[in-house]
């Protein structure tokens, strides 16, 4: 037996370089942060407005990422020097499974073949690292997994006694998991590294001598991504940076870990449902060492632009701004300021006051012709967003007129223009929370409000034939339904004239919509809270009014309800009771519309609109009364955030807020949608009902039919009988 092996181990392998930061921990300061951005280092809001956009969101997370000396390096197998061997033996040799027990305090159990570690074996050095896996020649070579004495590990291809191919390791002591390749027992290729046990953190790309080379994705504990290229474990090269908790991203030219290079970083502001798009703030352009440095443009989520020269993350040089009114100014701009009127703010949210400030506006040729006129009549007064579509209306004028009457209208439309654009936003924003600018597209249901708060509805117009509540108008859409409401309402107390339409639409701006918008009635929308609450409620009640809704006898007209229908819905119903009687329901109805109901008659022939329902039923719910007086379960009821820093919780308001919730919640979830719901039951049932009935009744009659033939056959037979005996009786 062979007490000494001649055979030595390959020189022990160069220790591995240890992980450089998990990912560099931030660049310093660069592209800037936008409206309403939130400073990490302090923790508080940015003023934009004043900060003039100057502060720059973190590259990489706050928390700095641990070394990659926590990956251990593979030991070496030192001289295999036996001092016992037990096992079994071949021609004096170790052959076959036995345990060596080497200099220095080394074992090893396993499988040898003429003297040497060759197959599966586990091999334990003094210090208590272990490999487990395939020898060769008394080398690990294979597969086979290593064991640190603080619980970490590597698990995969090994040769010549080092990490080489795929392979797993798993650090104990910092949660850290590589799993891809490696080369020369150090990470090359492919992988992914979870820097923590979650697995909100990580890498996935290729690597280089153990650093992120390439190309690769990193996933930052915050959820912050970064997809692009790498160079020597920072950012380098093309790649994208998505701040998801500050609504950032960056996405163009990266060097050594900052924006350097052509890229376009874009701030999004929170986006409230029902709002128009995506709002947004967007710099295109060159960015030197983080900051935006040379030619570039800046779109403003409000519709400015600011395009021309940088510096320093502020405008300087020559540039052009363009306000949201579709004014320009040209000219020099120093240290973010027009160098003209350096006291002028720039923000671009607001439309500023011009009347101190150079400017012109877009070039004649870059205007469209509105629809509905002449193509070769010049171009059009409003812009294409004001755009009017009355093509239907004129045609009820004399042809030689139209285009007169079309230019005129659109002189008075440009003359109340700001009064409309502060209405369409005004009332567009009625029933939804808050948004940076209030950018919502008009509804049907928003748009009844504003005519019923103008008092159209009286003018013998009707509004019940106006479609789902819940579809949207652009703003020229509702310039255009303006003009046609004006001509509709008013042309049989004008004097036909060249000027009819000009005439109308004056009349509804000066009698109706100028001294009533914005003075919101009814129950839904006047206040803001209540609103928001009742929102939850009305898609369900609508497609109750579609069910209740009577066929009106005009073949053109669409649905609709009136009151009668109403009082019959209540009655299906079964909601009627001592507080809610039939009174009382005519008494809702006529508070807004005194036409319905009054001491002395009432019209049951009325037409409702759906607001004019959903309002009933919101009057109808104050009426009833409420037991829960919890503030946390309404809200847990509703799913919908009531700030406790809007009034105290002790406040009469609170108080307030809290009876209206309980009142509606009890009234639409307790009484009417389940009373809707007991009435589709029991329909059904009666229709089950009625099929039954039906079906047997067919039974019966089948089977009656297949009773009748027999009868009948009897019948004839006897009558053929009859004849036979007539005949012999008569031979007698």
């Amino acid at each position: 037996m062979a007490k000494v092996d001649k055979k030595k181990k390959p020189e022990k392998t160069t220790p591995e370089e240890s992980f450089s930061t998990f990912l560099a921990n931030g660049s310093h300061a660069g592209v800037v942060s936008e409206p309403h951005v939130l400073d990490e280092e302090s923790g508080h809001e940015t003023d934009v407005m004043t900060a003039s956009f100057s502060s720059q969101p973190p590259l990489a997370d706050k928390q700095l990422e641990r070394s990659d000396d926590a990956f251990h390096e593979v030991p070496a197998l030192p001289s295999i020097i036996v001092q016992r061997y037990e096992g079994e033996k071949y021609q004096e040799q170790f052959h076959g499974e036995g345990v060596a027990y080497f200099q220095g305090g080394h074992v090893y159990k396993g499988m040898f073949s003429v003297g040497v570690m060759h197959g599966h074996g586990l091999y334990t050095w003094a210090d208590g690292v272990k490999y487990e896996g395939e020898f060769a020649f008394n080398v690990p070579m294979g597969h086979g997994t290593y064991t640190w004495l603080d619980g970490s590990c590597y698990e995969g291809e090994v040769c010549s006694g080092i990490r080489h191919g795929v392979g797993t390791y798993r650090c104990a002591n910092y949660s850290v998991i590589y799993r891809g390749q490696w080369h020369h027992s150090k990470r090359h290729g492919k992988g992914t590294i979870h820097y923590n046990q979650e697995a909100t953190s990580w890498y996935e790309g290729e690597l280089v001598n153990n650093n992120r080379e390439g190309w690769g994705v990193r996933c930052y504990p915050s959820g912050n991504l970064y997809e692009g290229q790498w160079r020597n474990n920072v950012r380098h090269g093309e790649g994208r940076m998505r701040w998801l908790q500050l609504g950032q991203q960056y996405s163009g030219i990266w060097e050594n870990g900052v924006q350097h290079g052509q890229g376009t970083h874009t701030w999004f502001l929170r986006r409230v449902t029902g709002s128009q798009y995506p709002l947004r703030n967007e710099y295109t352009g060159d960015f030197v060492q983080g900051l935006r440095h040379g030619q570039g443009s800046f779109y403003y989520a409000s519709g400015a632009l600011y395009k021309g020269e940088w510096k320093d993350n502020k405008k300087h040089g020559q540039g052009k701004f363009i306000f949201k009114n579709g004014r320009i100014f040209e000219g020099e701009f120093v240290d973010d300021h027009m160098a003209e009127f350096p006291a002028f703010s720039l923000d671009g949210s607001n439309t500023p006051d011009l009347s101190g400030i150079r400017t012109h506006t877009p070039r004649p040729e870059d205007g469209k012709r509105a629809p509905g006129g002449d193509s070769g009549s010049g171009p059009a007064l409003l812009g294409p967003d004001m755009a009017l579509d009355i093509t239907a209306l004129l045609e009820n004028l004399p042809e030689n007129q139209r285009d007169l009457q079309l230019k005129q209208v659109e002189f008075v439309v440009l003359r109340h223009i700001a009064e409309l654009r502060a209405i369409y936003s005004f009332y567009s924003s009625l029933g939804h929370d808050q948004s940076p600018d209030n950018t919502f597209l008009l509804s049907r249901l928003q748009l009844w409000r504003l005519l019923k708060d103008c008092s159209v509805h009286q003018q013998g117009i009707t509004l019940a034939q106006i479609h789902s509540p819940f579809s949207t108008m652009l703003l020229r859409r509702f310039l255009s339904c303006v003009v046609v409401l004006a001509y509709n309402t008013y042309h049989k107390d004008v004097e036909p004239s060249d000027t009819i339409l000009v005439a109308c639409l004056s009349k509804l701006m000066r009698e109706n919509i100028i001294p009533n918008a914005k003075n919101v009635k009814g129950l839904l929308f006047p206040n803001p809270m209540h609103a928001v609450i009742a929102v939850n409620y009305i898609e369900r009640c609508w497609e109750i009014y579609k069910a209740f809704c009577r066929a009106n006898p005009t073949p053109l007209a669409d649905q609709t309800m009136t009151v009668r229908h109403f009082i019959w819905m209540f009655k299906d119903l079964s909601l009627f009771d001592a507080e809610l009687t039939t009174g009382k329901l005519l008494e809702i109805l006529s508070v807004e519309n005194p036409a319905a109901y009054s001491r002395y008659y009432c019209n049951l022939d009325l037409e409702m609109t759906f607001l004019e329902f959903f309002e009933a039923l919101l009057g109808c719910a104050e009426l009833i009364q409420y037991f829960s007086t919890q503030m946390g379960k309404s809200k847990e009821i509703l799913q919908v955030s009531t700030p406790e820093e809007m009034e105290p919780r002790q406040s009469p308001n609170a108080t307030e807020l809290d009876s209206w919730v309980q009142k509606t919640h009890q009234f639409f979830t307790q009484r009417f949608f389940p009373a809707y719901e007991y009435s589709l039951e029991l329909r059904r049932e009666v229709q089950e009902e009625r099929l039954r009935q039906t079906a047997l009744a067919r039974i019966a009659l089948a089977k009656a039919k297949e009773d009748t033939p027999v009868a009948s056959t009897t019948s004839v037979v006897i009558t053929k009988q009859s004849p036979a005996s007539a005949a012999k009786k008569k031979r007698k």
